[in-house]
């Protein structure tokens, strides 16, 4: 259990990395096309590569926020469950979602390698994307494991204890 955590933090923090280049990358691009705009032309497809650069960023950092339990949360009625209906519910929500994000997951990806055979591109650019779709595929795989981690790491009598 023990190596699967590690693992599964390891992972999502070298996804987190990538998630920062990608957020500096947009940063730039952004910040780079105002200027420009003042003295010169803007950047062409600056709007998109932001977009493009933006899901990347997003996707990276799913699983990670999953990690820290940054997501929002509502425990308003839960809270005053006893402490074995939260951890079922909590099973049962990670088991639900686990299973829901490897879906998005797999469909993200097979829409990624379907973008790649038929050559599409994109709008303004006229560049392969699917590249970005299959970042985003793989951000949504990590949260799918993040889950699946937490649910496994619920039932541990160790974790439990």
């Amino acid at each position: 259990m023990n190596y699967l955590v590690k693992f599964n933090g390891y992972l999502n923090r070298v996804l987190l990395f990538f998630s920062g280049v990608a957020v500096l990358a947009l940063t730039g691009i952004a910040a780079g096309n105002m200027f420009l705009r003042i003295i010169y032309s803007p950047i062409p497809g600056s709007y998109e590569l932001v977009g493009f650069f933006g899901a990347t960023a997003t996707g990276f950092a799913l699983g990670y926020t999953q990690i820290r339990k940054d997501h929002i949360i509502v425990t308003m009625f839960t809270d005053r469950f006893p402490k074995k209906v939260n951890r079922l519910l909590d099973g049962l929500n990670y088991s639900v979602n686990t299973v829901f994000f490897a879906i998005i997951s797999w469909e993200t990806l097979k829409w990624g390698m379907k973008i790649a055979r038929t050559g599409e591109l994109s709008e303004t650019l006229k560049i392969i994307y699917h590249p970005f779709v299959y970042c985003l595929a793989i951000g949504f795989a990590a949260l799918a494991f993040s889950l699946l981690v937490d649910f496994i790491r619920l039932f541990d009598r160790e974790v439990a204890a």
